[in-house]
């Protein structure tokens, strides 16, 4: 398999659910601000959404959007990072993760614009502050998002969660969400991807 992914970007979390199932996955870095690769290639000649996660198959297929490859990537080690297809759980963790993708990970979407004004600025970080209540409070009663356990869904918080220091979003409001993502960054998977994206020494 083949990841495509930008140092930081939402991709970051199928780089670190590879590296927490010890997948052998080729990666190939892309620059989103002109969308070549390494090689000066045009990227969207190779995904045509132009942005990433990519995953390319052995046989050629490809897929995108983060909360789909975690899910693929998840179910090569069955049970490991993701409840079984078919149980109650892995319909609690594939909601958990359509709200990360939808209202945490789109919620940033303004602030990535320079040109955003301060009030629509100022909006999105309202609107986010909501959902970045209701996640602490279910992580202010357990470890990670589902429990317990760590899954695909902790790997793609932890990455929405390192958005708010790029975009100088205060968490300070909700110290169960600067716990959980010192815990998160403490795991050896997520050492060695930070290195791997060359955002830690």
């Amino acid at each position: 398999m083949k990841l495509y992914y930008s140092p930081g970007a939402c991709s970051q979390a199928p780089h670190i659910a590879a590296h927490e199932l010890g997948l052998p996955v080729e990666t190939v870095k892309v620059d989103l601000r002109t969308h070549t690769l390494a090689d000066g290639s045009d990227y969207y000649k190779v995904n045509p959404k132009g942005y990433v996660p990519l995953l390319v198959l052995a046989d050629g297929t490809t897929l995108t959007e983060a909360n789909v490859v975690l899910q693929y990537l998840a179910d090569q080690k069955p049970g490991t990072l993701a409840p079984k297809f078919g149980t109650l759980e892995r319909w609690k963790l594939t909601e958990m993760l359509a709200f990360l993708a939808t209202e945490v990970h789109k919620g940033f979407s303004a602030l990535w614009n320079p040109r955003t004004p301060a009030e629509v600025r100022a909006a999105a970080v309202e609107r986010l502050g909501t959902r970045f209540a209701l996640l602490s409070q279910t992580l202010a009663k357990q470890p990670f998002l589902m429990g317990d356990k760590f899954t695909i869904a902790d790997a793609y918080f932890f990455v929405l969660l390192n958005w708010t220091n790029i975009h100088k979003v205060d968490l300070t409001p909700w110290p169960a969400l600067k716990d959980y993502q010192a815990r998160v960054a403490a795991r050896p998977a997520v050492q060695a991807t930070l290195k791997a994206e060359g955002l830690v020494k």
